[in-house]
């Protein structure tokens, strides 16, 4: 497994270009996008700030978080489908990882993105679709149990990498490297939850369903 994870035949030229194909992917804001068309003005100036659906369903719309979440996920796998095309697996793999990148850090506006759960699925969806069925299996018995939704997607993005690395390789081609890329991605989304994880430990975290 280790020498799979070591053998990546990818350029140097074609992984720069996965790596900014995915950037650009991911940097579009949807969320700012579509709450601008609504009529709903700048989805930064509520909530948290960010521009991913959570902060969308603030606006009250709940349709426009779907699309929001949809989207965000989906350009994430578009990045992966079109770079792995036309350049191959192990750039899909480049490619997936910095629409999530893009999307964190879009540079249209400042840097100041979303959290990248969503992406993260999109990713996950773009190079390995069987384990985006496990991602939401535990998201749903963390969410049933819990009624939080930051702690159901932090575990189900714990679960995901351990998972790859150890059932991957049965399924999924380059699974070790794919392993590999998604645990920074989960290290770097736990980065962006910190404030929702300092919540959680201290019992102030909004629930599911919660109102206000």
């Amino acid at each position: 497994m280790l020498s799979n994870l070591m053998s990546w035949q990818i350029t140097l030229p074609i992984a720069l270009a996965a790596a900014v194909i995915g950037y650009l992917f991911g940097s579009i804001p949807f969320g700012l996008i579509l709450t601008r068309a609504a009529g709903l003005g700048d989805v930064r100036s509520i909530g948290s700030g960010n521009i991913g659906a959570t902060n969308v369903l603030r606006t009250g719309n709940r349709k426009l978080a779907a699309a929001t979440l949809l989207l965000d996920a989906l350009k994430a796998s578009a990045a992966a489908w079109v770079v792995g095309y036309f350049l191959g697996e192990e750039a899909a793999i480049i490619a997936g990882f910095f629409a999530f990148i893009g999307h964190l850090f879009p540079v249209w506006i400042g840097f100041k993105g979303g959290k990248g759960v969503a992406t993260y699925i999109g990713t996950l969806l773009g190079v390995a679709p069987i384990m985006v069925v496990l991602f939401a299996a535990v998201w749903l018995a963390v969410a049933f149990t819990t009624r939080y939704s930051s702690l159901s997607a932090l575990v189900a993005m714990l679960v995901i990498p351990v998972a790859l690395w150890i059932f991957g390789p049965e399924w999924i081609t380059h699974a070790e490297k794919v392993a590999v890329v998604m645990a920074i991605m989960t290290l770097i989304s736990y980065w962006k939850h910190k404030a929702n994880i300092s919540r959680l430990m201290d019992g102030t975290e909004s629930k599911i369903g919660a109102k206000g």
